[in-house]
């Protein structure tokens, strides 16, 4: 159960289906409420695939590339740190993805896999905290405990999502600035985290 909660709380904050709200609305206002939440169930079953192929394979990734986890969790912690800034900037209050983007997932049936799996829920953050997630002391209990937990964070984002305009509106622009920032301090912290534990690895364990 431990580590289940800690995967499902690394993830959810870098994931951060309430930024995704907005983006998620704009790009879906003119479909039914059961496209919807089809494209949301779509999406976080995407995001299942994306997170644990990369936890899974991701190691094997860096060994063919020669990176070593701890540059892995170096790089993805500066960006995860960035992320965090953006978060906490005011009028941070959803993902920020680029106009042309948002333009062609406005003129494409399904919205799914590009841009709301990725890069909106399953983006490089997410991705870099799931290939951290991998050690080699890991047990197949261990693995299989981590995969539930992004199995519940997936069930957590549609749930998010399929009510998300019941969210904004009862959140209102208010809450939804005030929840970014609290997420912006947390994914902040996760990236220092990340920085850290790499920079202690290499410097005291390798020794």
């Amino acid at each position: 159960m431990e580590i289940i909660l800690a995967t499902l709380s690394a993830l959810f904050s870098v994931v951060n289906p309430f930024g995704a709200m907005p983006v998620f609305l704009t790009l879906t206002q003119d479909d039914t409420e059961e496209q919807r939440n089809q494209q949301a169930l779509k999406a976080c079953l995407y995001m299942v695939g994306i997170l644990a192929i990369f936890f899974l394979a991701g190691q094997y990734v860096l060994n063919f590339f020669g990176i070593r986890i701890h540059d892995l969790r170096i790089a993805g912690g500066l960006m995860i740190m960035r992320s965090g800034f953006e978060l906490l900037a005011p009028g941070a209050n959803k993902k920020k993805i680029a106009p042309d983007v948002v333009e062609e997932g406005q003129l494409k049936d399904d919205i799914s896999f590009t841009p709301l799996a990725m890069p909106m829920l399953s983006g490089p953050g997410a991705i870099a905290v799931s290939i951290g997630l991998f050690t080699t002391s890991l047990s197949y209990m261990d693995m299989i405990m981590i995969l539930i937990g992004i199995l519940l964070l997936a069930i957590s984002a549609y749930i998010i999502l399929r009510f998300s305009y019941q969210l904004t509106r009862f959140m209102g622009k208010a809450g939804l600035a005030a929840l970014s920032r609290i997420m912006g301090f947390i994914v902040l912290s996760i990236g220092v985290n990340f920085i850290v534990s790499a920079l202690t690895a290499l410097f005291f364990t390798e020794r």
